[in-house]
């Protein structure tokens, strides 16, 4: 008998597609498509946005430096200073710095940064901003200064190695470092005229706004799957008031130094309430976890490009796809074999989490295998700790043992969690560690999908099969967190977009456009709710099994040690001895 001939029934108004598991409805009701879609619509709306609105006369300047840096480059062996301003000048050129593309941003913004006063991250007065220009005036006199100096001492050293038409070494090695000198002391520069433009803001009509239409856009998804859209704009507020707060741990002086970001303070500030008063039952159905990060991950995969992912080279896509598969295997084995820890679903969760790319690796396993929220909670606990104390530890243990950029940036790409942590990690080393460190944390991101998909076949193969029972596709395709497929075809569609426009286009329009001017200030906010949600819905008691005999703890540090040493080997094998003429060009 057809699915649609069951006696005294009305015709579904949907196709069966396989035994009741798999529909057409799905596709509007459950929470991976709606991600998928709502996240679509968000990109969709960010090209409309930006592709019709190119900074003027963009064309006509981005060949105008070109050609400068192009017959600079011909001339000297090293990047002399016209080349070095003419390449600042192209990288300045951004959709982002448009007055329409400044108003999104302002409506998108997180809470300023304060250090004593809470309330200096949401206004500040025109008197306080004067003030704080008038304290960094002086100090931006004196780098001012030293910035002049030190250009016209690389002005000296260039003009005297062009007197003997470059082909004295010395004198090019002379100015090579001089240029060096300056553009150090323009960068110091940059960050102390900053300190001399603080102007006046008030955050809180924006703020208010951005409550408003973030209410209504996750609200209308919710009211698509079958659930009260009133219920949930009511219940939003709090948990967007939640995630306000939690930026605002992030932004704190003290804080931020030490990288404690907001996702750690979302857990923290949420895990209060719901083991104190308890959360609101009002406020229940907006403590939606995975429909907020899985629409948010829907927007990582844009800004996933391959064009990115090869211009590091082999050496790259060779550290992040052997070590992490490597320490994500050797780390669930040594879990069951050796901590013989009892959940499997707590062990691979965290074996994810630590070994691919942090939270969003844990959002996707834990899916894919069924975790309990405690124990992706507890995964992100964890990953969020050694995060931090890795951003800080990592370019110390470098720096102290006098390790090359390129190897530092590709030790911490691979083996810090948090893309963020590792881009803070890789500036603070230098812009070769920084550019190093990013990339190999992008290559290492596409491995999501991989890693959601190799779990779920495990998991329906091995973990949950009964002996002699065969593996069942549909099966395996009904547990595949299908928000993945999301990530991979933004992926996929932004590096086809941006091939076809041409490197330097698509750097002004996607990369510093639709990208870092929409729809990755939209996910951080996504992100924000999502680890809120997870605090408002954990109570502490839950985690006690867990922690039995500090086995999570212990999992943690193993994991995170193998991949420490293994990455750097690695790293050294592939920069320094098998791909050394990428080293060379980076």
């Amino acid at each position: 008998m057809a699915a649609n001939e069951v006696k005294g029934t009305k015709e579904p108004d949907y196709v069966v597609i396989e035994s009741g598991k798999t529909t057409l409805r799905d596709l509007y009701t459950k929470e991976d498509w709606m991600a998928i879609w709502l996240g679509f619509a968000l990109l969709i709306a960010g090209l409309l946005l930006f592709l019709p609105r190119p900074p003027a006369k963009m064309d006509e300047n981005l060949a105008k430096y070109n050609a400068t840096m192009k017959e600079e480059a011909a001339k000297a062996p090293f990047k002399t200073i016209a080349w070095n301003q003419a390449s600042a000048a192209k990288k300045g050129i951004r959709a982002t710095n448009q007055d329409f593309a400044k108003a999104i941003k302002e409506y998108l913004e997180a809470p300023s940064d304060w250090s004593v006063n809470p309330l200096d991250a949401l206004y500040r007065s025109k008197a306080t901003a004067e003030a704080m220009n008038a304290k960094g005036e002086e100090a931006y006199k004196k780098v001012k200064e030293a910035e002049e100096a030190a250009l016209a001492k690389a002005k000296a050293s260039e003009e005297a190695a062009a007197a003997a038409a470059f082909k004295d070494e010395a004198l090019n090695k002379q100015a090579e470092s001089d240029i060096k000198a300056w553009l150090a002391a323009k960068d110091k520069t940059s960050k102390a005229k900053r300190k001399v433009s603080n102007k006046p803001y008030n955050r809180f009509p924006y703020l208010l706004g951005l409550a408003v239409a973030l209410a209504f856009f996750f609200g209308i998804g919710r009211a698509v799957m079958g659930d009260s859209f009133i219920r949930f704009f009511v219940g939003f507020f709090f948990v967007f008031i939640l995630a306000v707060l939690a930026y605002m741990g992030e932004t704190q002086a003290t804080m931020k130094h030490w990288g404690f970001g907001f996702p750690l303070w979302a857990i923290v500030f949420g895990m209060l309430i719901s083991n104190t008063i308890g959360t609101p039952r009002w406020v229940e159905p907006a403590v939606q976890t995975e429909y907020y990060i899985k629409t948010g991950l829907v927007l990582l995969g844009a800004e996933i490009l391959f064009n990115k992912i090869l211009a590091i080279g082999k050496p790259g896509i060779f550290i992040a796809w052997i070590c992490t598969p490597i320490t994500l295997i050797v780390t669930y084995w040594f879990g069951q074999r050796v901590l013989k820890i009892a959940s499997k679903t707590l062990n691979i969760t965290i074996s994810a989490d630590m070994s691919v790319c942090g939270v969003s690796a844990a959002i996707a396993t834990a899916a894919a295998c069924r975790a309990k929220k405690e124990e992706l909670t507890l995964a992100i606990g964890l990953s969020m700790v050694f995060t931090a104390v890795c951003m800080v530890g990592q370019p110390a243990v470098a720096r102290l043992v006098g390790m090359p950029e390129i190897l530092a940036g590709a030790w911490m790409g691979s083996t810090i969690d948090s893309t963020g942590a590792v881009a803070a990690a890789g500036a603070f080393y230098g812009e070769k560690a920084l550019y190093v460190a990013a990339t190999i944390k992008m290559i290492q991101n596409v491995l999501i999908g991989v890693t959601a998909f190799g779990v779920a076949v495990y998991w329906c193969a091995r973990v949950e099969c009964a002996p002699g029972q065969r593996v069942s596709w549909w099966e395996i395709w009904y547990r595949f967190p299908k928000f993945v497929i999301g990530f991979m075809l933004a992926s996929i569609f932004f590096s086809i977009l941006d091939q076809s426009m041409g490197k330097d286009y698509s750097a002004v329009m996607i990369d510093h456009g639709v990208l870092r001017g929409f729809t990755r200030l939209a996910r951080e906010w996504f992100f924000a709710l999502a680890f809120t949600s997870i605090g408002l819905e954990t109570n502490f008691r839950e985690f006690k099994p867990y922690f039995k005999g500090g086995k999570p703890i212990t999992l943690y540090i193993f994991g995170q040690s193998l991949q420490l040493g293994m990455t750097l080997l690695v790293a050294y094998i592939m920069f320094y001895i098998i791909f050394t003429e990428v080293t060379k060009n980076l």
